[in-house]
């Protein structure tokens, strides 16, 4: 498939969130209080579904839980004025589940909000979820989970079953991770505070995010995480990060090769991305691939990058059939685009990456350092990577490698763009 924006169309016809029976069952009618509504939530989520499905709801209120599991044909309706407060004592997420930290598969603390081998399930109100991440509770892991995470690396390298991955207590969980699952709905809510990755899915398959509230910026919080799914629809979010935006993977290294199921077939649109690296991010966790990845009438202020896409010969992986159109950078602080081989071990490995046929198309940019930064290898070039009707303000020339880019009515600070020579 070469991708265009057709495909979109059959993305954005194709993708529909799952439906529910019109049954309620409050938390409250089963036993939930605001000082403890956890086993309240999983009372009516177990009854919600023995009956065959409905909503799951959470009143107006403040409501302290511990983890909540979801499970097949439940909605979890987080009501207008609701805040489920989600505790700091990590034992509250035990036993521990099947999981992924960074692209490498293990056995860790459940997120804050999981499901597993699930189908229709939604979290759906315009409430909120507070994960209460700070630097006195799940954020100090950031400077603690360093020989934890090597572990898992040899772990992944050496082929060790999931089941012998347990390697300690210091790798944060994402707040909210469907695993597995199929037709996933999460709207409306507004997500705080997060110990890690905030909206993680992953190996699933028809996901709908829309109009979802996402401030949170602890290390590493990146905002939409979407890994190795497929036919996902993102839309009217607004997300202020403390990593990057949306976020697409598909698994790392030897994990990502193992278990080779791609990200493919996502619509981003009518978002507003904020804060802090890249507002649309392709890997680093990229080895079972990206395809198909389309996003329009976005606005884009203040990450570094508009479009990141990194990988190195560690990782290796594929992204091909990116289209941008019709999206407003007022402000990055690095390279509008930044595609780079070169992230992290660079080309110190045994894979090699490529990239191609990627498009940007209506791109309005009023404020950045640089346009581009793209860095191919000498025997991997970037392929067919395109700019269209794009108009850049920046203040330093972009820098251009291994690359084969065209422009098509391109102009940088008001000049007409005709060869790539003329941005450097």
């Amino acid at each position: 498939m070469t991708g265009d924006w057709a495909d979109a169309s059959r993305i954005r016809a194709t993708v529909r969130p799952p439906s529910f029976p019109a049954v309620d069952f409050p938390i409250t009618s089963y036993g939930a209080t605001p000082a403890n509504a956890g086993p309240g939530i999983a009372a009516a989520v177990e009854a919600c579904h023995a009956s065959g499905g409905g909503r799951v709801v959470v009143p107006p209120g403040r409501w302290h839980t511990t983890g909540i599991r979801l499970l097949s044909y439940v909605e979890l309706h987080v009501s207008a004025g609701a805040t489920l407060l989600f505790s700091t004592d990590p034992a509250d997420y035990l036993p521990l589940v099947e999981t992924r930290y960074e692209g490498l598969e293990v056995l860790n603390h459940a997120p804050m909000i999981y499901a597993n081998d699930c189908t229709d399930i939604a979290i759906t109100g315009t409430g909120t979820l507070d994960g209460q991440g700070s630097w006195e509770t799940w954020w100090q892991w950031f400077h603690e989970c360093d020989e934890e995470f090597q572990v898992l690396r040899e772990q992944s390298f050496f082929g060790v079953p999931l089941e012998h991955r347990i390697v300690g207590r210091r790798l944060r969980s994402s707040f909210v991770q469907p695993y597995n699952c199929t037709n996933v709905l999460i709207e409306g809510v507004t997500v705080v505070r997060s110990p890690f990755w905030q909206l993680h899915p992953v190996l699933c398959t028809n996901v709908t995010i829309r109009d979802v509230v996402i401030d949170s910026q602890g290390p590493n919080n990146d905002g939409i995480d979407l890994e190795s799914c497929r036919s996902v629809v993102v839309s009217g979010c607004v997300v202020d990060a403390g990593d990057d935006c949306v976020a697409l993977k598909s698994g790392r290294e030897a994990d990502g090769l193992r278990v080779g199921v791609p990200t493919e077939d996502v619509l981003i649109e009518d978002c507003e991305l904020r804060v802090k690296y890249g507002a649309i991010t392709l890997g680093s966790d990229l080895t079972g691939g990206i395809r198909n990845v389309y996003v329009r009438n976005c606005r884009i202020d203040g990450p570094y990058f508009a479009l990141y896409i990194k990988t190195n010969a560690v990782r290796g992986g594929f992204v091909e059939n990116v289209y941008l159109r019709d999206v407003t950078v007022t402000r990055v602080t690095k390279e509008v685009v930044q595609c780079n081989f070169y992230r992290g071990e660079g080309d110190a490995g045994p894979l090699t990456p490529y990239v191609r046929n990627v498009e940007l198309r209506g791109l309005k940019v009023e404020q950045a350092r640089n346009a581009l930064l793209l860095r191919g290898y000498r025997h991997s070039r970037i392929e067919d990577f395109r700019l269209i009707d794009c108009d850049f303000t920046v203040d330093r020339p972009s820098t251009v490698q291994h690359t084969a880019l065209s422009f098509d009515n391109v102009t940088i600070n008001g000049h007409p763009i005709r060869d790539v020579h003329q941005i450097r």
